[in-house]
């Protein structure tokens, strides 16, 4: 229960910091193909209309939510740290058991929205800043945490949770280096990116609302799943960064 008290007054403070730093943006919003250009230009010229089918129908999907925020000037970085609000009340309907773990999953998926929200918003807004970036790129790795512990507390191995985290943690860092050393950080678009990890990890809860009976092997398949996609993307990733890098000018930052 106190828990709960905690997540209310938590959310309640969310709100009205919301309303209080919003400010309507003196700028036409951009349309959906606006957006899709600003993201790719902020992710390595990536294009999302035609590239992966998936990351393409999540940010299509942020970006309908996005706009009304958008218009309304909703700060980006109230939407960031209102991820981790999520994130930690899908252990209250998780806790309760029986069919409430299928609102807990529907819960996670409403964390990792508002964990993309955020950056839309703020490209809509003409509002992304280096401390934006820095601070949803550490509440990413946060709710990452807080998911797989999620998944852990309806049935799901411990040891399967930690090598699944050190591979989302690898993926990041792997990224972040290449950055550092002249490429840019994405990379490559791999099959384990963070829709696709929110998917998986929800439906291991939700699916255990809807199989009562097998709650833990739904928990323990999904979480499987996502490990094996994410050794996959790793490879992936890896591959691709060493092309990058290695078609750079020697003399570039860390050749």
């Amino acid at each position: 229960m106190t828990g709960i008290v905690v997540l209310a007054v938590a959310g309640l403070l969310l709100v009205v910091l919301a309303l209080a730093t919003a400010r309507r943006p003196e700028h036409e919003i951009p349309d959906k193909d606006g957006y899709f250009a600003k993201w790719s230009a902020l992710h390595g010229g990536y294009d999302p209309r035609t590239g992966n089918p998936w990351l393409r129908g999540w940010l299509t999907m942020v970006y309908r939510i996005a706009r009304p925020l958008a218009k309304r000037g909703v700060q980006p970085d109230v939407l960031t740290v209102s991820s981790i609000w999520l994130a930690g009340a899908v252990f209250v309907p998780a806790d309760i058991g029986g069919r409430w773990a299928m609102l807990a999953g529907w819960v996670l998926v409403a964390s990792g929205l508002f964990d993309t929200l955020d950056g839309c918003v703020a490209v809509l807004e003409d509002r992304t800043t280096r401390w934006g970036y820095v601070l949803d790129s550490a509440v990413d790795r946060v709710n990452d945490v807080i998911y797989l512990l999620a998944v852990v507390s309806v049935g799901a191995p411990p040891e399967l949770a930690l090598a699944c985290g050190f591979g989302f943690f690898f993926m990041e860092y792997v990224r972040a280096r290449a950055g550092n050393a002249g490429g840019d950080e994405v990379g490559r678009i791999t099959i384990a990116e963070r829709p696709n990890r929110v998917i998986f990890l929800s439906a291991s809860i939700h699916f255990g609302g809807v199989f009562l009976g097998h709650r833990e092997l739904v928990a323990t398949t999904g979480m499987a799943v996502i490990t094996a996609m994410t050794a996959i993307a790793i490879v992936q990733l890896l591959v691709a960064i060493r092309s990058q890098l290695l078609a750079l000018p020697v003399d570039a930052p860390g050749a």
